[in-house]
């Protein structure tokens, strides 16, 4: 019969996880659920639950430094950094109302007000970062270190508290995308900064994906230190709960910029002025750029009460992402928008019986990137693959990383891939 346990610290973990090894015994890491829903369907004996193990347990402001436990919520972080006016500069997003459909097994938006949030330990886990990685980078580049115990039953560290610490292995980058396969950690540090003074956001208004995508890469390549660049097409636009955005009834094209007052405002100006060449342009201030970017961060135009569509994530060269675009909404009820200048295509469409993954993946892969399945129905994920197929040698290569941290196989076993 399958248990739950939930260890109140390091060495309670350890012998539990010590114990699972010695019996051959399997177990799925979870911190609040919020992303339960990623990933293959596990079938492991026992759950383990890190909730006992949170709280910040150092934080160093003017070291721009912060320690927490793994299963600390991401709101009583950035509630502890707003207070010193700093914040995770990787934008972590929380995909609770995303996921509260299949996490729930219904729709609605009763699920979505009760959908678990995310936690520290999840977000670094998982690797998952917001609009703003098209400047500061992805959820590892701000990872510091961080104390886990393996599938072996055994605790280890890597990394530490300041930037350069180069100490052996930089094993935070190979545990930050893991997805627990690896090991559970027991406390993460990560990097802080400051929150921008202002922030502001250009808008072009009526933009195609094609005209979007060449107005995004100008964009990206002037020297206004643009840090975020999406496109929504009208039918998304017009379901913003930002005002001005939904009353452009018209697709929309937003570059952020974040700085001092009059940094901020000149740029913006200079964005303007440089879209006026693709179309009508408009301007978001602090208050509502900050709530556009959070309904792009947590894929919100896909979180709506109601909606049960298949959602992929689609990474690729931020060229190619018009065509993309263009093929994957050929298909009956599929949208899509575009974050990080391109780079990232969200795609909803029909889930039926295998969310269209051959067509999906076919397009990927003819644009040389990768497609993760990241909302749908269990026993969709169950058979198809959710997580980009590897070619052989990389296969081999992750089945030698998890056979040197976790040998028996008993974390989220078959999470990422059923023979991993």
């Amino acid at each position: 019969m399958s248990e739950t346990f939930r260890p109140d610290n390091p060495d309670q973990l350890r012998d539990l996880l010590a114990w699972a090894t010695t019996e051959g015994k399997t177990v799925e890491i979870v911190g609040t659920g919020s992303k339960r829903a990623v990933g293959r369907p596990m079938a492991a004996d026992h759950v383990v639950e890190l909730g006992g193990m949170a709280g910040i347990t150092l934080y160093e402001p003017d070291e721009l430094v912060m320690t927490a436990s793994p299963a600390t919520p991401i709101a009583e972080i950035e509630a502890a950094l707003s207070e010193k006016n700093q914040q995770l500069e990787f934008e972590p997003p929380d995909y609770g109302p995303l996921l509260a459909s299949v996490n729930s097994g219904q729709g609605g938006s009763t699920a979505r007000s009760n959908a678990p949030t995310g936690t520290l330990g999840g977000v670094i886990s998982c690797n998952l970062s917001g609009p703003r990685r098209i400047k500061s980078g992805a959820a590892r580049d701000h990872f510091l270190g961080f104390h886990a115990v393996s599938g072996r039953g055994e605790i280890f560290k890597s990394g530490g508290r300041v930037v350069k610490n180069v100490t052996g292995y930089d094993l935070s980058k190979l545990m930050a995308g893991s997805w627990g396969t690896l090991a559970a950690m027991t406390d993460v540090t990560v990097k802080v900064l400051p929150v921008p003074e202002k922030t502001r956001t250009a808008l072009l208004v009526g933009a195609d994906s094609a005209q979007a995508a060449q107005a995004m890469i100008q964009a990206m390549q002037s020297p206004h230190e643009v840090s975020g660049a999406a496109w929504l097409p009208a039918p998304l636009a017009s379901a913003s709960g930002v005002d001005l955005v939904a009353g452009q009834k018209g697709a929309v094209t937003a570059l952020r910029v974040e700085g001092p007052g009059p940094s901020a405002e000149y740029r913006c100006n200079a964005l303007r002025e440089m879209l006026s060449a693709f179309g009508a342009t408009e301007e978001l201030h602090s208050v509502n750029s900050i709530a556009f970017w959070r309904e792009v961060r947590d894929v919100m135009p896909f979180a709506r009460p109601g909606d049960d569509r298949a959602v992929w994530k689609l990474s690729a060269p931020p060229a190619s992402a018009p065509q993309l675009v263009g093929e994957l909404t050929a298909i009956k009820g599929a949208e899509a928008f575009l974050d990080w200048s391109g780079g990232l295509v969200w795609l909803a469409l029909p889930a039926g019986t295998d969310a269209s993954h051959e067509a999906v993946r076919a397009a990927v892969d003819r644009t040389t990137g990768h497609a993760t399945l990241f909302r749908a129905p269990e026993e969709i994920r169950r058979t198809i693959p959710v997580f980009q197929p590897q070619p052989g040698a990389k296969t081999l290569l992750s089945q030698r990383v998890k056979a040197a941290f976790d040998p028996k196989g008993i974390l989220n076993p078959g999470r990422m891939y059923a023979d991993i």
